[in-house]
């Protein structure tokens, strides 16, 4: 997946830089409080002062032992964490033919806006957003192929919904204040999918209430927005297909 791996090796750079220049900022800020000079800390660390200047301009990236070493010598710790987001941004292969197959069959009232991050309430990556101007309306969209984990899929769907609120399209969208929020889930149809959906129908239908019959004549320009609800894709030969309905045997959505 070469356009996702891209995009997380600019993502992790621009961290990288941000947290390279905040733990130098830190660590001068430390040492001058200190009445310390770059040399005394670089020598209780076992750097040179050079080096240590570097690392208090946020010049260079030290290594985690030598962070360490600067840090126990300036009284302090210093500390790698992992702050967990709304999911993976890693995809699998079934994602972009589901999105594209999706895309297709949109009326061109629905401006859409794939791979939107949002910052707030928690960092995430939602897959599609879909807009309505004249509707102020905002349509998170999350394709799955699985869902292993139904409560957690549904905290981050919500989450990150949220999350366009504080979005640069919530302006885009409505300039007299913030706009309607939805969310559609879609999915694609397999025995566990449409397992997941018989067992836990009220969960799902308690959070996308909206028949997928309505939602569907919304996409296509033949109705207004119902209110957040499900959609189907199913895999014909290898081709992702929009379902006009649910799958067999599926109540969610009717």
């Amino acid at each position: 997946m070469p356009r996702v791996t891209t995009r997380i090796a600019q993502e992790a750079a621009r961290l990288g830089t941000r947290s390279t220049r905040s733990i130098g900022e830190d660590f001068r800020r430390a040492r001058e409080d200190a009445g310390l000079s770059q040399r005394q800390v670089a020598a209780a660390a076992g750097i040179s002062q050079s080096y240590y200047a570097q690392i208090e301009a946020g010049a260079v990236t030290a290594r985690l032992e030598v962070l360490h070493a600067i840090a126990v010598a300036l009284g302090g710790q210093a500390s790698l964490r992992f702050f967990a987001g709304t999911g993976p941004r890693l995809r699998d292969r079934f994602q972009a033919p589901m999105v594209e197959s999706f895309l297709r069959i949109l009326h061109p009232r629905w401006e859409r806006f794939p791979e939107v991050v949002v910052q707030r309430p928690a960092y995430g990556v939602i897959d599609l957003a879909l807009a309505d101007v004249g509707a102020r309306l905002l349509v998170a969209s999350e394709f799955h192929s699985q869902i292993r984990r139904l409560e957690q899929q549904l905290r981050w769907a919500r989450t990150k919904a949220e999350g366009l609120l504080h979005a640069s399209l919530a302006e885009l969208v409505s300039a007299d204040g913030p706009p309607t929020v939805d969310r559609l889930l879609v999915l694609r149809s397999t025995v566990a999918t449409r397992e997941l959906a018989r067992a836990f129908e009220a969960t799902l239908a308690a959070a996308y209430p909206a028949r997928t019959a309505d939602v569907l004549a919304a996409l296509r320009g033949e109705a207004p927005w119902p209110g957040s609800g499900v959609v189907w894709i199913t895999f014909d030969e290898g081709r992702a297909h929009v379902m006009d309905r649910q799958p067999p045997g599926v109540r969610l959505g009717r």
